[in-house]
C-alpha cells in the first residue's frame, strides 16, 4: 500500500488534498482504510473528473436549440413488434430464439448496482419483496424465469442447455447480493452459471469541483451508472468468460422491472434474424409528458434522447396515424452481440459522455461533524448503458406491450407510480389474463363466478388475512399455445395440485403459485 506521503502528493496533483485533512487524527485502522480508498485514484483522472462534474452541473439543463430539426423517429424498417405481427412471423422469431438458447449461445446480464434508497430500504433492489403471497423477491422471480426458459428450450431440442446469468453489482450491492444468493441456494441454479462482478465507483463532487469526504476516513463514492458496464466487463474479463462458454448473444436488463422476460426467445430471435448487433425493447409512451427517454434518431444515428432534452412542443408532435411521433419509450432492455460488447469496451467506452445527477450527499464539515443535507449538495457522474447505441452498425428496436413487459419498481408506496403496489398489481393482472386465456374462471367466497375483469385485486386468503390473490388455476393445461407456455412460468414454474384451491374452479386443475 502506498504511504501517506505518496497519496498526499498524488492528491496535490489532482487539486484534492483536502481529502486528507483529518488524516492526522485518525487511528491506524481508519487511516489505512482511507489511504487504501484513495490509492487507486489516478491524479489526472481525478482532477478531470472533478472539473467535468462542476462544469457540467454549471450548464443549465435545456433542450439543444437545434435538436428538434435533427430529431427523427426510427424508420419502420428498424422496428419490430411483439403484438403487431403475423403469428407465423412471431413463431419464426421465437423458434430462432429457442434454437440459439438450446445451442448455449445466449446469456442474460443483470444491471444491479443500485440500492433501494428510493424504496426506503438500504439493501439491493433485487432482494425486495413487492408483497406477493409467496414473498418471492425480484431476484427469485428472475432466477425462476431463467430456469424455465432453459427447460423450454431443452425440451424443444432434446438437449441440456444453460443460460448463464451475469450480475453487475457495485460496492454497495455485491456483498449483500452474494450472501443472499448463497442463503437461497442460488434459487436452484448452478452457482457456476451465476457470475457476479463489480462496477467501478466514482467520487461525488461539490458544485465547485471538490471531491466530497463522507466521513473523516471515507470519500463519498457512487457507482458510475449502468453504463459502467463496459468498463466492468473489461475489468473482470467477463467477455472472455462468455467466449469460453460459447455465448454469442447477451440480453441486458435492469433489476427493477418485475415483468421482464429474461432471454426472451421472441426478442432474441427477432434480433438474430435481423442481423442486429444492438437492439432495444421499447414501449409506447403513455403521454407526451411521461418521464422516459425516447429511442429515436439524431442526425440519422440511433440513440436515446432523455425526456428533459426534448422540448414540450416536440414531445407533443403527432404521427399521421394520430399517435405520438416520438413514442418509443426506453425501458433499459437490450440485446447485444458479444462482438459488439467487445468493441464497446475497447473502442467506444472512452467516447461516452457522462451524465450529471445532482444528489443529496452526506459529508463532514470543516470541524469533522457529520452532516445529512436537506437539499442537493453534490454531483454524481454516470454513464448509461444505452450510450453506445450510436455506435451500432445495425440497430433495431422491438416494441412490446407495457402491460406485458414493463412495470418498474423505483419508489416507495407513498409515490403515485412505479411503487411496490403498482408492480404487484401489474404481475397479478398479467397472470389473471394468462389464466383466463388458458380457460380458467374465478369464484368468490360464496362460489359465484367473478367477472373476467376484476376491479379490485385484493381478497381474503385462506388464513383470513387480506392480500393479493395467491394463485391462479387454469383448465385444459395442454390447450395453451407455446408462447403462452413461455409466459406462464414468469413468477415460478407451474405445479400440479391434487386439491383445487378455494376461489378457483376448472376441470383438471393446475395452479400457478407466486
Amino acid at each position: 500500500m502506498a504511504s501517506e506521503l505518496d497519496v498526499r502528493a498524488r492528491l496535490q496533483r489532482a487539486g484534492q488534498e483536502h481529502l486528507l485533512r483529518f488524516c492526522a487524527e485518525l487511528a491506524p485502522g481508519p487511516r489505512a482504510a482511507l489511504l487504501a480508498q484513495l490509492e487507486p485514484l489516478e491524479p489526472e483522472a481525478l482532477r478531470e473528473h472533478c472539473r467535468r462534474a462542476a462544469a457540467a452541473c454549471a450548464r443549465p439543463p435545456a433542450p439543444a436549440p437545434d435538436l428538434a430539426a435533427r430529431l427523427r423517429p426510427l424508420p419502420p424498417e428498424r422496428v419490430g413488434s411483439a403484438s403487431g405481427v403475423a403469428p407465423q412471423t412471431r413463431r419464426l422469431w421465437e423458434e430462432e430464439g429457442f434454437h440459439q438458447i438450446a445451442l448455449n449461445k445466449v446469456a442474460v446480464l443483470l444491471l444491479a448496482g443500485g440500492q433501494g434508497t428510493r424504496l426506503g430500504v438500504t439493501y439491493p433492489k433485487g432482494m425486495y419483496q413487492v408483497g406477493l403471497p409467496s414473498q418471492k423477491t425480484l431476484y427469485q422471480l428472475q432466477a425462476e424465469r431463467i430456469r424455465r426458459v432453459e427447460q423450454l428450450a431443452g425440451e424443444r431440442y432434446g438437449t441440456h442447455c444453460t443460460v448463464p446469468w451475469y450480475i453487475m453489482t457495485s460496492e454497495f450491492t455485491l456483498g449483500p447480493t452474494a450472501k443472499f444468493f448463497k442463503e437461497h441456494d442460488f434459487f436452484h441454479l448452478d452457482p457456476n452459471n451465476v457470475v457476479m462482478f463489480e462496477q467501478r465507483m466514482l467520487p461525488a463532487v461539490t458544485f465547485d469541483g471538490r471531491a466530497i469526504l463522507e466521513q473523516k476516513d471515507k470519500v463519498a463514492m457512487a457507482p458510475d451508472g449502468n453504463g459502467g458496464l463496459y468498463c466492468a466487463l473489461a475489468d473482470h474479463q467477463v467477455l472472455e468468460d462468455m467466449e469460453r462458454r460459447g455465448v454469442e448473444f447477451v440480453h441486458v436488463y435492469c433489476v427493477d422491472n418485475i415483468l421482464v422476460r429474461l432471454a426472451d426467445p421472441v426478442f432474441i430471435g427477432f434480433c438474430v434474424l435481423r442481423g442486429a448487433d444492438c437492439g432495444a425493447k421499447v414501449v409506447e409512451k403513455a403521454s407526451p409528458e411521461e418521464p422516459v427517454g425516447v429511442v429515436c434518431q439524431v442526425d440519422g444515428v440511433p440513440q436515446v434522447v432523455e425526456y428533459s432534452e426534448i422540448s414540450p412542443e416536440t414531445a407533443r408532435l403527432r404521427a399521421p396515424g394520430g399517435g405520438l411521433l416520438y413514442n418509443a419509450g426506453n425501458i433499459c432492455n437490450h440485446f447485444f452481440t458479444r462482438d459488439f460488447l467487445q468493441m464497446a469496451t475497447r473502442e467506444f467506452e472512452p467516447l461516452l459522455k457522462p451524465h450529471v445527477a445532482v444528489k443529496k450527499v452526506p459529508y463532514v464539515d470543516e470541524q469533522g461533524n457529520p452532516v445529512k443535507p436537506l437539499e442537493p449538495n453534490g454531483i454524481k457522474m454516470e454513464k448509461f448503458v444505452f450510450d453506445v447505441l450510436p455506435f451500432a452498425k445495425n440497430f433495431v428496436a422491438f416494441q412490446v406491450l407495457r402491460g406485458e413487459e414493463f412495470s418498474p419498481l423505483k419508489n416507495a408506496d407513498s409515490a403515485e407510480r412505479d411503487n411496490p403496489s403498482t408492480a404487484r398489481r401489474a404481475l397479478l393482472a398479467q397472470h389473471h389474463r394468462w389464466a383466463l386465456q388458458a380457460g380458467a374462471h374465478f369464484l368468490d367466497a360464496h362460489g359465484a363466478r367473478l367477472p373476467e375483469q376484476p376491479r379490485d385485486w385484493r381478497c381474503t386468503c385462506e388464513a383470513g388475512s387480506s392480500g393479493p390473490h395467491s394463485s391462479w388455476t387454469w383448465t385444459r393445461p395442454g390447450h395453451c399455445r407455446p408462447d403462452s407456455l413461455l409466459d406462464l412460468p414468469a413468477p415460478g414454474s407451474p405445479r400440479l395440485r391434487k386439491q383445487p384451491r378455494p376461489g378457483l374452479q376448472g376441470g383438471k386443475q393446475a395452479a400457478l403459485s407466486f
